[in-house]
């Protein structure tokens, strides 16, 4: 049975992104502990990294727990160079985490469910004091 690995993601825009790293960072906001760690710019830069492809990657990886990116070649058919670039880019978002195991990199899944959080508090009210931003 697939054990669950929960990631909670959120989106908001790259401008309202910078405002809220730059609140934290001068204290002016603090992020809830529940608060969503990955973000994403757009629901179309989050179905690109968590498209119907990238899923099935993601269960072939827990399915058949390769040792190497050369072994995950041969089970899905992809081109080496077309997995590596994809299980990078997963990883940059902590999806996958890539171990090098005896000079080989063997890709490991960290998350199997997503839940989304996005609104308009994240866009607009999120880091502003009384009608000015608290940058």
């Amino acid at each position: 049975m697939l054990s669950k690995k929960i990631m909670k993601v959120g989106i908001i825009s790259k401008e309202n992104y910078v405002k809220r790293t730059l609140a934290i960072a001068k204290g002016s906001y603090t992020p809830r502990r529940n608060e969503p760690k990955v973000w994403f710019e757009s629901i179309q830069s989050m179905s690109q990294i968590l498209s119907t492809e990238n899923q099935e990657l993601l269960h072939t990886i827990i399915s058949n727990k390769p040792g190497s990116i050369t072994e995950l070649e041969g089970i899905t058919n992809r081109k080496k160079s077309n997995l590596s670039r994809t299980l990078k880019t997963l990883e940059k978002y902590g999806i996958v985490e890539l171990n090098k195991i005896k000079g080989k990199i063997a890709p490991k899944v960290k998350a199997t469910d997503f839940t989304v959080e996005f609104g308009l508090h994240f866009s607009y009210s999120m880091f502003e004091k009384k009608g000015s931003l608290a940058l």
